[in-house]
């Protein structure tokens, strides 16, 4: 990149951090409507989870095939198209609402009303999820490639700070809009906020189309320039880059434990019976906002993106471990360590599983975007843990915090790659 490119940063980086921000806004919801369904439509912890899984489900099925939508229209025209996509599903959330709100004015919420009303709202939020993964596969790899490689990890931490932010405006924004705590409120009053969202987000996607960014391509990306990235000239599938293949187990795990810690804290003080529940996701959202600020600052100057893998990875087993440890009624406040330690994951592992893919670069890109699936299973699992504690005499919200249990794991995966996994590419090249 020359200097004359690098003075245009400014205004591409606004623009993609103002989408950043819209897909953590659009992912914040669930936060809310986690506690909203198993209170109001008295459904089970891992039926009321479900709504992650199925938002996450998206990016398992349409990841991949995201990458054509970028080739065929380019980066511009699939980020619009992506607010079109969660307008649609946003309207949708209206319908289930509408049913419950009419059976509960009647008296009369049957078994088979709730179970239409679970199913509405999981297609609701599948379409929210297909949405999220061209809005995401569009940006990461835009932010990733719009500058030097070695500070990736810089740039991705700004849009982070844009993104995790994003989620308690989302839960705070639903609980004003609705004038009720999570605790009294019902399905039924989220009809007019998720209009006045809907119209919001078709808005940004008008917006889009004028915003000032250009279609650019990574080095050895562009036809006839293959050679100008040696290492992947020679390459005839995605799967001969074996540190991007162990990249994406590692953010496939990533995604899954940042998305406990942002998606659980309303559920989790609900459970603790603290008051105004809805304002805990800015615990998480603070403590990833301090990593990706330390990220800023210091990548790639003085901290490389490896070693900011590490101190993160070990950090996130340290929090783990408190968190299973400390009394319930401090165990909210532990998902801020955890959220701290997942901050400079993503910014990290983006670069060096996407580092020398060349002309597979929307190909890697698109690969990684389907690991954010990650995201549906892990929650999962907790939910389902967390059901089973509590069926064999574990009381809530003890049952909650030793479901916590399923993060270290994770963090010791990604502990691997940090100091392990990354290299693999190095080896292979020689």
């Amino acid at each position: 990149m020359t200097n004359s490119k690098q003075k245009n940063y400014a205004i591409p980086l606004a623009c993609i951090g103002f989408m950043f921000f819209a897909v953590g806004f659009a992912l914040g919801l669930n936060g809310y409507l986690i506690p909203l369904l198993k209170g109001s439509l008295n459904v089970s912890g891992a039926a009321s989870y479900l709504i992650v899984f199925v938002t996450f489900a998206a990016f398992l099925i349409f990841g991949y095939p995201a990458a054509g939508i970028i080739k065929k229209i380019g980066y511009k025209k699939t980020m619009a198209l992506a607010f079109m996509i969660f307008t649609a599903a946003f309207l949708l959330f209206v319908w289930p609402a509408k049913i419950a709100d009419a059976n509960m004015e009647a008296g009369v919420v049957t078994e088979n009303v709730r179970f239409k009303c679970l199913v509405l709202f999981l297609i609701a939020s599948f379409i929210s999820g297909l949405g999220n993964t061209i809005l995401q596969a569009a940006i990461n790899p835009y932010i990733t490639i719009l500058g030097p490689m070695e500070s990736g990890a810089k740039r991705i931490s700004m849009m982070g700070i844009c993104n995790k932010l994003a989620y308690p405006v989302a839960t705070l924004f639903l609980a004003w809009l609705i004038g009720k705590s999570i605790s009294t409120a019902q399905v039924g009053d989220i009809i007019k906020p998720f209009y006045v969202i809907a119209a919001i987000f078709f808005i940004l996607g008008i917006l889009v189309l004028f915003a000032p960014l250009e279609e650019i391509k990574a080095t050895g990306e562009e036809e006839g320039k293959e050679n100008d990235c040696p290492y992947a000239a020679n390459k005839t599938s995605i799967w001969q880059f074996p540190h991007l293949v162990w990249g994406c187990v590692t953010l496939f795990l990533y995604v899954g434990v940042e998305t406990l810690a942002l998606q659980t804290p309303v559920d989790l003080a609900n459970e603790l019976h603290l008051p105004n529940p809805e304002i805990y996701p800015f615990l998480p959202a603070i403590g990833m906002t301090i990593g990706y600020i330390i990220g800023i600052v210091l990548i790639p100057k003085r901290l490389s993106q490896a070693m900011a893998l590490r101190i993160c990875a070990w950090l996130g087993v340290l929090g783990t471990i408190c968190a299973l440890l400390v009394p319930p009624q401090y165990s909210v406040w532990v998902l801020f360590t955890m959220a701290l330690a997942c901050s400079l994951m993503w910014p990290a592992i983006w670069p060096l599983a996407m580092a020398d893919l060349g002309k597979f670069t929307k190909k890697g890109a698109a690969l990684l975007v389907v690991t954010i699936f990650g995201g549906a299973v892990i929650p999962l699992l907790f939910g389902i843990l967390k059901d089973y504690l509590h069926s064999t005499g574990y009381e809530m919200p003890r049952a909650t915090q030793y479901s916590y249990l399923i993060a270290l794991p994770c963090f010791l995966v990604i502990l691997w790659y940090a100091y392990r996994g990354y290299k693999i590419r190095r080896q292979s090249k020689k």
